[in-house]
């Protein structure tokens, strides 16, 4: 609701920017035809995850990776980073920061481990791992745009070497923190049976079937939005309750239309020259460093979307671009509002009960994120 009642601000915002002239009309119309394929692939994949997990196919996969653990703490942990890296690579980071993190979160508990180095696991590398396709973030996809490439396999090289580095790094962080609490053994529990098993199949063809369309190169919005209808069609039939207007992220697209509209109008009274003086140019390792550091600051300033959006301009090569992404897509992991995905994270630890002190999660970051964004942007300067 509050994430609604922001956008809509946002979007007043900007209809007094295009009504003033502020932005111009053709300027805002530009805006909008860049971004609906973006947005309506940002509502369609979040339908298909939402009904993905109500058929209870997240949690049968947890329960398998319990099993395969054989009882070693470390082990299970690890099946459960490749599983957030997974979802967040392929189904977008929200998928994993808001119906991941409930999933892990319980799978801990069952098995008498405490629930905190799982759900951490989960919202850091639902932003670090986030950069090694266009599909996995909206950054990701706003950047596919700018660099003009039409084939996932193109972006997917440009990002590989900076993508493991802000995998690895977090991981380790965790791994030393929490390294007593994973060092203990369990007894793995039976899995339960679908509650449907239509449901529950037919959310796994449609997810599996999926995954090689979001790279295939068509526009991701197309397979996302039959996969989706495909998925709606069989609820309605078999458990309509769970069909409402709320698996529409309504508040997202709110937020994402007005902010779009308002950073426009800040590039066009100037705010692109502000940054090029302030961040300088060129393709040099320092210079990437620059780029990438100002995407840190700017997500962990004000959220990770505008920062991209307001540094776009000043990203004016491949590399560059590489290099933003580094620093809004790895560097959230400071401040609560620095992701979307921080802020339903955190909501949904609320809902489980799980206690985690903002203070204790901004130390963490404070550690992990410099380091995180260094190291993956010196793999993309010595790769790119």
């Amino acid at each position: 609701m509050r994430l609604a009642i922001v956008g809509a601000g946002l979007l007043v915002v900007g209809a007094i920017a295009v009504a003033t002239g502020v932005l111009p009309l053709d300027d805002a119309i530009a805006v909008a035809a860049r971004v609906w394929p973006i947005l309506l692939f940002a509502v369609a994949v979040t339908v298909v995850a939402e009904l993905a997990d109500r058929a209870g196919l997240f949690a049968a996969i947890a329960e398998r990776l319990a099993r395969l653990g054989r009882g070693h703490g470390w082990v299970l942990w690890l099946l459960v980073v490749l599983l957030a890296v997974a979802a967040t690579v392929f189904l977008s980071l929200d998928t994993t920061a808001v119906l991941l993190t409930p999933v892990v979160v319980l799978l801990a508990r069952h098995h008498g481990y405490p629930p905190l180095p799982f759900a951490l696991t989960t919202v850091w590398l639902a932003n670090t791992a986030s950069l090694l396709l266009p599909v996995s973030n909206l950054t990701n996809l706003l950047a596919e745009h700018a660099l003009g490439y039409s084939d996932p396999a193109r972006f997917a090289a440009l990002m590989a070497a900076p993508a493991i580095a802000a995998v690895v790094v977090p991981c380790i962080v965790i791994g030393v923190v929490f390294r007593r609490e994973l060092g203990t053994r369990y007894t793995a529990l039976a899995a339960e049976a679908p509650r449907d098993r239509v449901l529950f199949w037919t959310a796994a063809t449609v997810v599996a079937v999926l995954i090689p369309f979001l790279v295939s190169g068509l526009p991701v919005w197309m397979p996302a939005s039959a996969a989706a209808a495909v998925l709606l069609a069989v609820f309605v039939v078999r458990d309509r309750a769970v069909v409402r207007p709320r698996l529409v992220p309504w508040g997202l697209l709110l937020f994402a239309s007005g902010l779009f509209l308002v950073v426009e109008a800040g590039h066009a009274l100037g705010l692109s020259a502000v940054l090029a003086g302030a961040i300088g140019s060129g393709d040099d390792p320092l210079a990437l460093l620059r780029m990438a550091a100002s995407g840190l600051v700017g997500a962990n300033a004000i959220d990770n979307l505008p920062a991209y959006l307001a540094l776009e301009p000043v990203a004016d090569s491949p590399a560059r671009i590489a290099a933003l992404l580094v620093g809004v897509n790895a560097g959230p992991l400071v401040t609560p509002w620095a992701s979307l995905a921080v802020l339903l994270w955190h909501d949904r630890l609320r809902s489980l009960e799980v206690e985690l002190p903002w203070r204790r999660y901004v130390v963490l970051g404070l550690v992990t994120a410099p380091v995180t964004v260094l190291l993956a942007t010196l793999a993309l300067a010595l790769t790119g």
